[in-house]
């Protein structure tokens, strides 16, 4: 019998479907039950959607660290309900004759002073209101399937980051602006565009957005969905282990310990994990064996792999 495939893929989501059917389509081709992916995108989104398969969907909560980068469109003079163009239009504004001019300005280079006040102001932001359509739990159930029923949704605000934000192109006849950004997990770009409208005293929505990255996954390595053969070329667990956290080395002793998940310390380790946070930790062969994390100041694993199989 042919061992079971273990590693992950870099998919190109197209728009359209959900990150859900893209585990399904996965499943048929590969022919395993063992698939799970990290970091969402709505079904209007494209782009860069890691699925583990096998052993590596252990790696999945820690893949979910990573900073993102995006293309994205928004649309000002409209907004919606979910915040993007799926969504009911629940409010419009014409935009006046000087709107225009800065977006005719805007689409010939140059930057209008209301805009690049609303710019900074969103490159400075630490805190972000998710999206009341969104898979965030309010005590135990989706905000969105909450927000379907006509609940009003009040979900706090989140810690974000913004390590880029650049204005990219504009479009006078549609009211569109496209941007380029790179920010932390648990950004929403739908909030984005809705912020970013607040700022300008505008209603506004997400149109178009494509993900080019999650961490040092780009598109570069990405395999279109509609091209997945049974044949994909996975990339090794252990490299996606080593690409999203620290790594460490055991002794023969210490792997044996950490296989059985027993408790270690320091002496288990050729080269030490680290003092807080989740690492990798390989055997002397190169190896993975666990990933695990310091509790109390003791290395504790938090996930075994099976020998042989990644």
């Amino acid at each position: 019998m042919a061992p079971s495939p273990s590693g992950m893929l870099v998919v190109d989501k197209p728009s359209g479907p959900t990150s859900h059917d893209v585990v399904s389509r996965v499943r048929r081709a590969l022919g395993t039950r063992t698939v799970g992916h990290a970091g969402t995108l709505d079904p209007m989104a494209s782009g860069v959607l890691l699925v583990m398969i096998g052993e590596c969907t252990k790696l999945s909560r820690y893949l979910t660290l990573e900073r993102k980068s995006y293309e994205a469109r928004v649309c000002l003079g409209v907004e919606t309900d979910t915040l993007d163009a799926e969504g009911k239009e629940t409010r419009r504004c014409e935009l006046d004759a000087g709107w225009v001019e800065q977006l005719e300005g805007a689409s010939r280079g140059a930057l209008p002073d209301r805009l690049a006040h609303a710019l900074q102001q969103e490159r400075a932001r630490t805190e972000q209101i998710p999206p009341a359509f969104s898979a965030i739990k309010q005590e135990g159930v989706r905000a969105y399937a909450l927000a379907r029923r006509g609940v009003e949704v009040a979900i706090p605000s989140r810690p974000v980051h913004v390590f880029e934000l650049e204005l990219i192109g504009a479009s006078p006849s549609t009211h569109e602006l496209d941007f380029r950004m790179l920010v932390s997990k648990g950004f929403y770009v739908r909030s984005f565009a809705r912020d970013l409208g607040l700022g300008l005293g505008l209603p506004a929505h997400l149109t178009s957005l494509r993900r080019t990255s999650t961490g040092d996954w780009t598109l570069e390595r990405a395999v279109p969905l509609d091209a997945l053969k049974a044949d994909a070329r996975l990339i090794p667990t252990a490299e996606v282990a080593r690409a999203c956290m620290p790594s460490a080395k055991l002794t023969t002793q210490g792997a044996r310990r950490a296989m059985w998940g027993q408790t270690l310390g320091d002496e288990d380790f050729l080269e030490a994990p680290a003092q807080s946070g989740p690492s990798v930790w390989f055997d002397e062969n190169g190896a993975l064996v666990a990933v695990g994390e310091r509790i109390d100041g003791r290395p504790v694993v938090a996930r075994g792999f099976v020998p042989g199989t990644v």
